[in-house]
């Protein structure tokens, strides 16, 4: 059922079905709007109502769902790319082990590009600016996937609504350093297993610089990945690493910790750090979205959701089965309209209507406007255990006719339809008649024109129901 979507997704179709009748206009929506205001609750729960039915009835659920594929594919693709980059970056930085390897541009080729993009990010929340180009990257591959004509409009809506409650910077800064952290993982990753499979060794190189600026150097950039345990060389051990003399092997050692504590350090733990706050951020968001019903496109919802003379009561339980959308509300005792019901469709006078036994509704031949809008909200509230629709099968089925078929037949668990004629010689118009009921998806069991047999489904209905 549509109300068992998630709650994000429940807003989303929401936003996405506003903007598409803020662009294009509304949508027919006489029988979601009954359904809504017979599901009762809020104006948000009730706007939240119709835009799932209408969303399903238009196509822009399954438009929803279609860009949300294309984007979990564009985020696998990104995860990838980050994945294998962070890896060859890892590689490049060490090397074949041919020659030494010079630790500050092994630490600057790790982390050069990662530090510059991660203080960057908190000066674009500054500045009003989400500062994710990853995310950014993932938006725009992901709009380049989508296809059909109402695409755009799947994106558009998603990114609307997060911006409209503060959650589109952390959204997107949750995909960059998600990202980010998948990649500096690859990169640990991939140190470690050539550390423990190859013999490297490490050195610094200067032409104008002092030996004791290394030093100061090595040990404050030791500082913090020394206070989580990961050994730093000392000054002696520093100033041998010159690439001049040899090094002992504990000393290499002594390197590869320090360049594994400073990538885990400054690398994959503030992007974990940072994730987890965008994390926070977007469940946040989550939790308060709501609804403005002063938007384009939801402000003249209020007076047909939610009227003012609308009476307010307790739901009571349905004594009945229903269709799975609907959840009847409590009429008075003279509307009730629970048991098996006969309705006829602006049938000609010469047809007679045949008399109903006890237990059985009749509600009558209704031939205007103001009797269809009646019914549908009678039927609407109180859903009948079986329909009986009696139409007249010697005039053509027009549009209105036949929506107001499905709209009846949508409001019952059983409904079928009684094609009257005078004679045979009108086989061929109920057999269109037929054609069209099928394509609007009745089936063709539930269509005859055997009226003996269709008041006998009435009365005892199926034997396997």
């Amino acid at each position: 059922m549509s109300n068992h979507r998630p709650t994000l997704t429940r807003y989303w179709l929401a936003e996405t079905l506003r903007l598409r009748e803020a662009h294009w206009g509304p949508l027919e929506d006489g029988d979601a709007v009954r359904q809504a205001r017979a599901q009762g609750g809020s104006l948000r729960d009730r706007m939240l109502a119709r835009a799932d039915i209408l969303a399903e009835d238009s196509g822009l659920a399954r438009t929803v769902a279609d860009w949300r594929r294309g984007s979990l594919l564009a985020l696998l693709v990104l995860l990838a790319l980050t994945l294998l980059g962070g890896a060859a970056a890892a590689m490049g930085a060490l090397g074949g082990g041919e020659r030494p390897v010079n630790v500050i541009w092994a630490l600057g080729a790790l982390l050069g590009l990662h530090v510059l993009t991660f203080l960057l990010w908190p000066i674009g929340l500054l500045l009003r600016s989400d500062g994710a180009w990853l995310g950014q990257a993932w938006l725009w591959a992901s709009r380049k996937l989508a296809r059909g004509p109402d695409a755009a409009l799947a994106p558009q809506a998603f990114m609307t609504l997060l911006a409209r409650h503060g959650g589109l910077r952390w959204w997107l800064g949750a995909i960059t350093h998600g990202a980010w952290l998948l990649g500096l993982s690859a990169m640990l990753g991939t140190l470690l297993a050539a550390l423990s499979a190859r013999r490297y060794t490490f050195a610094w190189e200067t032409t104008i610089l002092s030996p004791e600026t290394f030093v100061s150097l090595t040990e404050a950039l030791g500082w913090l990945p020394a206070r989580l345990g990961f050994p730093v060389p000392d000054a002696q051990a520093i100033l041998a690493s010159d690439g001049m003399q040899a090094v002992p092997a504990a000393v290499q050692a002594q390197w590869s910790g320090w360049l594994v504590g400073a990538l885990l350090a400054y690398g994959v733990a503030p992007r974990a750090l940072a994730l987890l706050l965008c994390l926070v951020q977007v469940l946040r968001v989550r939790a308060r979205l709501s609804l403005d019903p002063a938007l384009p496109g939801l402000a003249g919802l209020r007076d047909r959701l939610q009227p003012p003379t609308e009476s307010l009561g307790v739901d009571a339980a349905a004594g009945e089965p229903t269709l799975p959308r609907h959840a009847p509300r409590p009429t008075q005792p003279e509307d009730a309209c629970n048991g098996p019901t006969l309705v006829g469709i602006e049938l000609p006078p010469d047809l007679p209507w045949p008399q109903l036994p006890p237990g059985m509704v009749d509600a009558g031949i209704i031939d205007t406007r103001e009797q269809r809008h009646a019914l549908l909200e009678r039927l609407t509230r109180n859903p009948p255990t079986r329909l009986l629709l009696v139409c007249d099968a010697r005039q053509t089925p027009d549009r209105g006719t036949l929506r107001l078929v499905v709209s009846l037949s949508g409001l019952a668990p059983r409904t079928r339809v009684w094609l009257r004629a005078s004679d045979r010689a009108e086989d061929a118009r109920v057999q269109g008649w037929k054609k069209q009921l099928q394509e609007a998806g009745l089936p063709d069991d539930d269509v005859t024109r055997d009226g003996h047999a269709a008041l006998n489904w009435l009365l005892k209905g199926d034997s396997h129901e």
